[in-house]
């Protein structure tokens, strides 16, 4: 279990380097836009992307 959760947490790093990798303009401007973000709006956001994962994970096994 802690290997494939090690691979998961790698797999995670990659994925969210390929943004600022190819376009750091890009990025910096959606960090910005992010700290105009209240918080409740950012909870709603991350529990939406925690459902989504859950229930894609469930999808696939």
């Amino acid at each position: 279990m802690w290997h494939e959760l090690a691979i998961a947490g790698c797999l995670l790093l990659v994925i969210e380097g390929i943004i600022p990798f190819i376009s750091p303009g890009r990025w910096r401007k959606m960090l910005l836009m992010l700290n105009q973000i209240d918080d409740n709006t950012m909870r709603i956001i991350g529990f939406g992307s925690m459902l989504t994962g859950t229930v894609l994970l469930l999808i696939i096994n």
